[in-house]
């Protein structure tokens, strides 16, 4: 028997969807206190079990990136101390110029995570094909000048 898909307007309307509110009052309204529509309504009461594995995966997704938000200075400190123990003069800019490039994508996805701010739940944005922000090479490299900072 084929699984179903889940439908990503039906998915959209659960990630918005305020549960607190909900399990309060019994109103169905979205996460910024809008109650549902008639139609909205009739759409969510639709909802298979596709579409809410489907908002599992991707809460759990969310969580996972949560997580690397929170760890990331600390990973970003054990990246760096094999090069820092190699360094006399210890400057971010002076590890760069160790590291090959598969080093610097890490070192670049770190700092990312630490110079970027935390983004709020919204469905289908932590799937695996969403795409990754760069850190400016300048913010890397040390040169403050060339960042603008």
């Amino acid at each position: 028997m084929p699984k179903t898909q889940a439908r990503p307007e039906i998915v959209v309307l659960l990630c918005d969807t305020d549960v607190e509110r909900q399990r309060e009052n019994s109103k169905w309204c979205h996460l910024n206190g809008r109650p549902f529509s008639k139609d909205e309504l009739s759409r969510l009461r639709r909802a298979t079990h596709a579409e809410f594995e489907e908002i599992e995966i991707q809460l759990k997704r969310y969580r996972d990136y949560l997580r690397s938000m929170d760890e990331a200075p600390d990973a970003l400190d054990q990246f760096l101390a094999p090069f820092w123990e190699r360094l006399a003069v210890k400057r971010l800019g002076n590890a760069v110029e160790l590291m090959n490039e598969d080093e610097r994508a890490e070192l670049d996805h770190l700092l990312g995570l630490i110079v970027d701010p935390v983004r709020p739940f919204t469905p289908y944005a932590f799937c695996p094909w969403a795409p990754r922000r760069r850190v400016p090479n300048a913010l890397v490299t040390g040169s403050r000048d060339r960042a603008g900072i």
